[in-house]
């Protein structure tokens, strides 16, 4: 009988392991001891499982590695960030194999979900696990790819409902990898003919979105100096059965915003450096650099003072509706209009006090100071929240303040 552990329980392995345990016996396992208490009482502070989910869920919790020994399956779904040099970071996910590779045993399976480059899984994650484990690759335990698809925040696109590629490290592998997916995926599976196939796949998913918005990024500053309203000339466009519908923004996250980096790095390695792909990241990283650059702008055109002037930014999440703030480029926005010596404060009601203070250094502001509207020299809407919406604008006063909306959420 299969026995299955989930390493990692984030945004993308809770979902996963939840899922996994309507159907196999699954133990999730995270170094995070709080983390795990926390999803023991029902609580999951992404938001993604909901308490009535995990407390009904058959799912068995643990951060003891001892725990995990009977699992004969491992599925690897920790995060794989970038370092402060933008190059690939594969700390956490080579920490993860050495915990697995302590527990393996002769005739397991490890499943790695972590995007990674092409070549990762078998070159660097697999030689750890034959030194830990003793064991032989491909002889007494085997290998498996299918990244992960998770989209925070997307409650009707969940893991059922996304197509999931699959790979293994042996044709008998790759067709067990398949099987386990697609008994609980219902869109369907698509099985690769190679690791370095599916991991290739992953990354190129989302560089390619990375390219598409740095495109719509330059063609909202060249417009903006021509005084032409970007997203009128994209809605014009858009009314072409093939154009790709793509909105200007600040590009942040785990995936847009990190996995470019690891396709250049490897790409360097083999003598190739990819200069479209270097640009796109060059125009995404500047984005919050032109957007306090054109608040400040705006302000000096009306006559408002920018030294010391307040500025409220709505919104500090990397993506609407969820609380994932990893990688938020409005960081550098934060700290872009502090250079400008601008008084910044920040609201979100998807985020905590805590998470505000430990990830933007700022308390956040109350919804009655947003609500009066009074006393800010410039509002900018960074991130488009459904909530926002409820915000009453229309008492605005535009000759004292400068109101900045990124996604277009009001016309």
């Amino acid at each position: 009988m299969e026995k299955l552990c989930v390493i990692g329980l984030g945004y993308v392995g809770l979902p996963l392991a939840v899922e996994l345990a309507e159907k196999y016996s699954v133990i999730g396992y995270d170094i995070d001891a709080k983390r795990i208490q926390e999803l023991q009482s029902g609580i999951d502070r992404t938001l993604e499982i909901s308490t009535e989910r995990l407390n009904a869920s058959k799912l068995e919790l643990t951060s003891k590695l001892e725990k995990v020994r009977d699992s004969n399956i491992f599925i690897i779904t920790v995060p794989t960030p970038i370092d402060h040099e933008k190059k690939p970071d594969l700390s956490i996910l080579l920490k993860a194999t050495e915990d697995v590779g302590r527990v393996l045993k002769r005739g397991d399976l490890v499943i790695y979900e972590s995007t990674v480059y092409p070549g990762c899984t078998e070159e660097d994650c697999v030689p750890v696990l034959e030194k830990v484990s003793g064991l032989k690759f491909n002889q007494d335990f085997f290998c498996g790819y299918s990244p992960e698809r998770i989209n925070p925040g997307d409650k009707t696109k969940t893991i059922r409902d996304i197509v999931k590629v699959t790979s293994g490290s042996t044709p008998e592998i790759a067709n067990k990898v398949d099987a386990l997916y697609a008994s609980i995926v219902t869109a369907g599976t698509f099985k690769t003919s190679s690791i370095r196939i599916a991991e290739a796949s992953k990354i190129v998913e989302n560089t390619q979105r990375d390219i598409n918005i740095a495109f719509v990024n330059e063609l909202a500053m060249m417009f903006g100096e021509m005084g032409i309203n970007t997203h009128e000339v994209l809605e014009a466009a858009g009314t072409k059965w093939n154009f790709m519908r793509v909105v200007p923004g600040l590009v942040g996250g785990q995936c847009i915003g990190v996995n470019p980096y690891y396709l250049s790095h490897k790409a360097k390695k083999h003598g190739h450096t990819p200069k479209l792909i270097s640009v796109a990241r060059e125009i995404n990283d500047g984005m919050a650099t032109h957007v306090a650059s054109q608040v400040v702008k705006q302000m000096l055109k009306k006559g408002i003072a920018v030294k010391g002037a307040k500025v409220l930014i709505l919104g500090v999440t990397f993506k609407p509706n969820c609380p994932d703030v990893r990688n938020s480029k409005v960081l550098d926005l934060i700290t872009e209009l502090k250079d400008y010596e601008c008084e910044v404060e920040i609201y979100d009601p998807w985020i905590t006090e805590e998470n505000a203070l430990m990830e933007f250094g700022l308390p956040l502001t109350t919804l009655s100071c947003v609500n009066s509207l009074v006393g800010y020299s410039a509002i900018v809407l960074a991130v488009s929240h459904h909530v926002f919406r409820q915000i009453n604008f229309t008492g605005l006063n535009r000759s004292e303040t400068i109101f900045y909306d990124i996604k277009n959420v009001f016309s």
